[in-house]
């Protein structure tokens, strides 16, 4: 059985041919839709991949600066701290401190810009999920705001390992610092959806299905009529990502195709 754009709906791997095809028409869909998909292009290069900017709510953990402590004409006698005066007890004064931190750290909810890229990995021979986010002053979001941010859904895997889920890491085309989804059991998630297309004898684009499945874990949502004749909505196809990331992964890092 062959799939959409070529692709052979029962082979597991994806070849970077069937890749670009498969890229292709998801892009031509996502134009008339007007879903703001794009294939860019790598400069003196014939390498590309697949990209989106959005804006989504999302929660930011805020550190206000921590006090400088004495300023240049200040010295301990003008702190309250000179001779004659009672010190509080230590237990005191570190209680104070820690509800003081515990005050200062807090959540804010805001607009943030997602941009979410797309690219082929020859070693796991699968595309892969390379996002990076930012508040609408420029202001880069940290890790730790990224795993704060994972859909409620998919929390409870992110608990059992945040570093085999979500990662930091180099961009393989531009040299950026970029999160990306860690695609080491694409396969195990894939596996399901190419089977019940094949014992059904219906078609089957690689990469609307699998970021449908991956998508909604970093806030990346795909339209429901971008799919054709699919099966499952993508909550439930994020649900069956999040069973296929139960078991063991590996801590190699994907390696790219740069020419």
């Amino acid at each position: 059985m062959t799939g959409e754009g070529g692709e052979g709906t029962g082979a597991l791997h994806l070849d970077e041919e069937t890749f670009r095809r498969a890229c292709q028409r998801f892009v031509q869909h996502s134009r008339t839709l007007s879903d703001g998909w794009s294939w860019e292009e790598v400069k003196g290069s014939d390498e590309g991949y697949m990209r989106k900017t959005v804006l989504v709510p999302g929660r930011t953990i805020a550190h206000p600066p921590r006090d400088a402590g004495c300023g240049p004409g200040e010295d301990l006698d003008t702190l309250g701290q000179g001779e004659g005066q009672d010190f509080q007890d230590e237990e005191e004064v570190e209680e104070q401190a820690v509800g003081d931190e515990e005050q200062a750290t807090s959540e804010t909810t805001s607009a943030i810009r997602y941009e979410y890229h797309v690219l082929y990995s020859c070693s796991y021979q699968a595309p892969v999920l390379y996002f990076r986010a930012s508040m609408l002053d420029g202001r880069p979001l940290s890790l730790e705001d990224m795993w704060g941010n994972v859909h409620p859904n998919y929390r409870q895997r992110l608990l059992q390992g945040p570093w085999d889920t979500i990662t930091q890491q180099e961009h393989p085309l531009l040299g950026q610092p970029f999160f990306v989804l860690h695609p080491c059991r694409t396969q195990d998630l894939m596996r399901p959806l190419l089977a019940a297309a094949s014992a059904e004898n219906r078609s089957l684009n690689y990469i609307v299905s699998w970021l449908s499945s991956v998508g909604p874990v970093v806030a990346l949502t795909i339209p429901l009529t971008a799919h054709s004749g699919a099966e499952c909505s993508s909550g439930s196809r994020g649900a069956r990502w999040a069973e296929s990331q139960s078991g063991g992964l590996a801590k190699e890092t994907p390696s790219y195709r740069v020419r």
